[in-house]
């Protein structure tokens, strides 16, 4: 989006709005956020008080006595004058005050609305605005901590280099272009060019790496949980979540669907699939299960094959490597842990079970007993596979809309290099360097639409 087109947009925004910026539902306090030119006139005639300090007690006749707190433009979240006004928690005067807001001049808020506002008037980029989302529905600490880098211009800062050496790359190009006509003007030869195209699609393909990382930190390790029927599956999952999500069962095929819960070990999180168990069998609905389980399989970053101890005599049994080629037929694992889960340790012999654990991790192997609470070998398993997975350099990309936008990037530039090796002229070059540039500008801001950029803010909480 280029300056004039932010221009426009900030003209059309001048009107006020308002919103309650807290959850919704009951809670000790509220917070009524009011945006726009007429915000701190409106917040006067609802509290009959002149605002003359940044924080103020007002008593509101017959409704609430509350906290208004005043910020000016351009020192506030939205660059606009904003004031939020604190009040008790009640439903009723939350919607009382919205009313009278409203009755003065107010209007409210779109979801997301404040967060745009403060992106068309330059508080912040879209990458930045779209990280505000990513904080607010952070579930633990590693999402948390990069929905907050990547708010702090992590992803900005990062995108900027990457301008400024595509910039370095046009000035090239054009300086060539200027002297193409005057034969007596030797250019350089184009290694510098050469070099450049190769550092900036070194430093994409790296960015386009970081969003497996990224992904797994924002929406958590699927961990899919398949085997044989009654091998003990569901009680895994229940052990693993702490809490009765799947039905145990002696009776063969229980489980039909996937079933699905999370939790977070050390900051990280996992998602557990719970998958219908994989036999021969005629019963259409449970076949339909079945292939959902290989699907999940195959979606999944790590996959535990959940065997029954009792069936093998010791870990170095062949039947265990052939049960895992069998459980795993057809399913691509090439990019993904698999753990083989010996599972009802508990119903060895004593002697059974030393042999079994003197092999314990031996080819990705754990025994443990599900129905005995016996997992913490595994989530330590599990634990250090997702440190290794949401394990990247220090900006990493975690947003789809972002991966698209930089796999076009990177595509331009790969077009850039070969037409530097078939010495296309500077030209053509440009073109696919312009393609480079605009990709990138649609990821911070700079080059959008007013259909993304209500796509995008469409999806927020209203007040925020």
């Amino acid at each position: 989006m280029g300056n004039d087109t932010m221009q426009e947009m900030n003209i059309l925004h001048t009107d006020t709005i308002c919103a309650v910026s807290t959850a919704p539902g009951v809670g000790g306090i509220a917070v009524i956020r009011l945006s726009g030119t007429q915000a701190i006139v409106i917040a006067e005639q609802l509290t009959k008080t002149a605002l003359t300090r940044p924080v103020q007690f007002c008593h509101i006749e017959d409704i609430d006595d509350v906290v208004v707190t005043v910020f000016h433009s351009p020192h506030s979240y939205t660059g606009e004058d904003v004031v939020e006004v604190s009040c008790h928690g009640s439903l009723y005067i939350q919607q009382t005050l919205l009313r009278q807001l409203i009755s003065l001049g107010a209007r409210l808020a779109r979801a997301g609305e404040f967060t745009e506002r403060a992106f068309l008037n330059g508080k912040m980029d879209l990458s930045e605005a779209e990280a505000v989302a990513d904080l607010i529905a952070a579930e633990n600490e590693a999402s948390h901590r990069l929905a907050l880098a990547q708010m702090k211009g992590a992803v900005s800062h990062e995108l900027q280099q990457l301008r400024e050496r595509l910039l370095r790359l046009t000035s090239l190009l054009e300086l060539e272009l200027d002297f193409a006509d005057h034969e007596d003007v030797e250019f350089a030869d184009r290694s510098e060019l050469v070099r450049l195209a190769s550092l900036i699609e070194e430093h994409l393909r790296t960015l386009c790496h970081s969003f497996k990382a990224g992904n797994a930190i924002k929406n958590g390790i699927g961990v899919a949980i398949i085997g044989h029927t009654n091998a003990g599956k569901s009680t895994l999952l229940n052990t693993l979540v702490g809490e009765e999500r799947a039905i145990v069962s002696d009776i063969h095929g229980t489980t039909r669907d996937v079933i699905e819960d999370s939790v977070v070990l050390n900051g990280i999180r996992f998602r557990f699939i719970d998958t219908a168990g994989i036999r021969q069998t005629d019963n259409k609905i449970e076949q339909i299960g079945i292939e959902r389980s290989r699907l999940a399989a195959q979606k999944a970053d790590i996959i535990c094959l959940v065997m029954d101890a009792t069936d093998y005599h010791d870990i170095d049994d062949d039947t265990i490597e052939t049960q895992r080629e069998e459980l795993l037929n057809g399913i691509d694992c090439s990019n993904k842990e698999v753990i083989i889960v010996l599972n009802k340790a508990d119903l060895l012999s004593d002697n059974q079970r030393r042999l079994h654990s003197t092999h314990i991790y031996k080819n990705n192997i754990v025994l443990l007993s599900a129905q005995k609470g016996e997992t913490e070998e595994l989530k330590e398993w599990l634990l250090s596979i997702g440190k290794e997975k949401t394990a990247s350099q220090s900006v990493v990309i975690s947003n789809l809309r972002h991966l698209d936008a930089l796999q076009r990037a990177l595509y331009a530039i790969e077009q850039v290099q070969i037409g530097l090796q078939e010495q296309l002229s500077g030209e053509l070059l440009s073109l696919d360097l312009h393609d480079c540039i605009n990709a990138l500008g649609e990821i911070t801001g700079q080059i959008t639409s007013d259909e993304v950029l209500h796509s995008i803010f469409k999806n927020f909480c209203i007040g925020k």
